[in-house]
């Protein structure tokens, strides 16, 4: 079981470090942790429900380090309004994307839960991104085995996940203008 785990971690790590920043793939990373497959939506989007506990999805049952060496729990997010992006530090697109995502986390501190979710490089340049691109307003995960990008399906970056109180997750593989980012989180805060 350890060997299949530790296989899996791998395959996933290579799979995300071949896909290019920004590249648009469809598939869905083997070894996604979900009890319902994702679907694919015509805007470009999945969503992926979970039958056993509306309010805890499967992807949030981790627990991984922030780029400051804490201890998250992503069920933590459970119950809630939350917004994650995944990120690498050396992607232009991420840094292009930065300011908006900042601004969007700080209008709507109290209201939506921001979680910045980091792969595809080494500790350091995940803290030096944060502090780089001002992104230290809201937690930022160190996802070095590219596990929790696993869970969320993830291939590509940058991308996010939607997920609303009653523990649906919409997944959106692709970089979001200013306006289709306040348009989904108005959404989410209107949810």
């Amino acid at each position: 079981m350890l060997r299949r785990r530790i296989a899996g971690a791998v395959l996933a790590a290579i799979l995300t470090s071949l896909a290019a920043c920004g590249t648009d793939t469809s598939s869905t990373a083997p070894g996604t942790n979900s009890a319902a497959p994702p679907q694919t939506t015509s805007t470009g989007t999945s969503t992926t429900s979970t039958q056993a506990s509306p309010s805890v999805p499967d992807q949030l049952k981790f627990t991984v380090q922030t780029v400051d060496g804490q201890s998250f729990s992503g069920e933590s997010l459970a119950g809630k309004k939350a917004v994650l992006w995944f990120w690498a530090p050396w992607c232009p697109k991420c840094r292009a994307e930065a300011p908006r995502v900042a601004a969007a986390a700080q209008a709507t501190s109290g209201k939506v839960t921001f979680v910045g979710v980091a792969a595809q490089d080494a500790l350091p340049a995940m803290k030096k991104f944060v502090t780089d691109y001002k992104v230290s307003g809201f937690t930022h995960l160190a996802d070095l085995d590219a596990a929790i990008w696993t869970r969320f399906g993830v291939t590509q970056q940058p991308a996010y996940a939607f997920i609303s109180p009653d523990g649906k997750v919409d997944v959106v593989k692709q970089q979001l203008s200013e306006s289709a980012l306040t348009e989904r989180v108005n959404a989410l805060t209107a949810a």
